[in-house]
């Protein structure tokens, strides 16, 4: 970590499906991504800005951000001093069974604003996060459930419905997509990758880009990171996840999982196997 920063990514055993971030970044860049899992962050100092749904929010010292899944971001400082915050990612189904203990509609709960301002909230995240960083399973797993219940009954509508009948340009970069995920290892190049899906190039990287949020090759990168969390978590030494899915080496796994997850894969897997 560069001076003056410092991260810690982990998950609490009281809390299942729910990866929890501690960190103070002062150059840290987030390249874009996105999670499977919505984003529910505290700025405690400073100021993040991200690129978020065509536009640059900024939260400040007691704003709550809300990234939905699926949803490519980025994260940066807003002021030079940067900005110290407290993450919880938790899992689609985790928010989905508690919005169906309430009662809410059907369907995937979904965050219409990016960031909301509730000193009530932003305190229960505080300390549901640190009661989980405490080992103090009764609290965190209690005060969590109220934190997320309070997001979803004040702030949460249903995901947008995505037409039945998707385009042709869709369906391309869909079938771009399953060829991607298939070749993590050796990828085509853009060209070979478009002859197979019987387009150009640049049609290609178009039509990818608008329906996933980011271009092919960003895409097969978050893909990889993703990947190598898993054989992370199970126990893979850096250098052969590295190798596994698709990096160079251990220094191209590093650059590109501290851009996307915001520590180090080395770090990442002390964390996890400290739970």
């Amino acid at each position: 970590m560069r001076s003056g920063e410092t991260a810690r990514f982990w998950r609490h055993p009281a809390l299942p499906d729910v990866d929890l971030l501690r960190a103070r970044f002062v150059h840290h860049r987030y390249a874009r991504h996105s999670h499977d899992a919505y984003a529910i962050a505290l700025v405690r100092e400073g100021v993040e800005q991200w690129w978020y749904r065509g536009d640059v929010v900024r939260a400040g010292a007691g704003g709550i951000g809300l990234v939905n899944p699926d949803t490519v971001h980025t994260g940066e400082p807003g002021v030079p001093e940067g900005w110290a915050y407290r993450v919880l990612y938790p899992s689609v189904p985790v928010l989905r069974g508690i919005a169906d203990e309430l009662g809410l509609p059907p369907g995937t709960p979904w965050f219409p604003e990016p960031v909301v301002a509730d000193p009530q909230l932003a305190a229960l995240l505080l300390a549901a996060h640190r009661a989980a960083e405490t080992g103090d399973a009764l609290a965190a797993s209690s005060l969590t459930h109220r934190l997320f219940g309070g997001l979803l009954t004040r702030y949460a509508g249903r995901r947008p419905v995505p037409p039945e009948s998707p385009r042709p340009d869709v369906r391309l970069a869909v079938r771009a997509r399953d060829l991607l995920l298939d070749r993590l290892v050796t990828p085509p190049s853009l060209a070979e990758l478009a002859a197979e899906v019987g387009t150009g190039p640049y049609a290609l990287a178009r039509s990818f880009r608008s329906h996933f949020g980011l271009p092919p090759h960003a895409f097969l990168t978050q893909h990889r990171v993703g990947v190598a969390r898993r054989l992370l978590d199970s126990g893979g030494r850096p250098a052969d996840v590295a190798a596994a899915v698709g990096f160079v080496d251990q220094a191209h796994l590093s650059r590109h999982f501290r851009r996307i997850v915001g520590v180090p894969p080395g770090a990442y897997a002390r964390q996890h196997a400290a739970r």
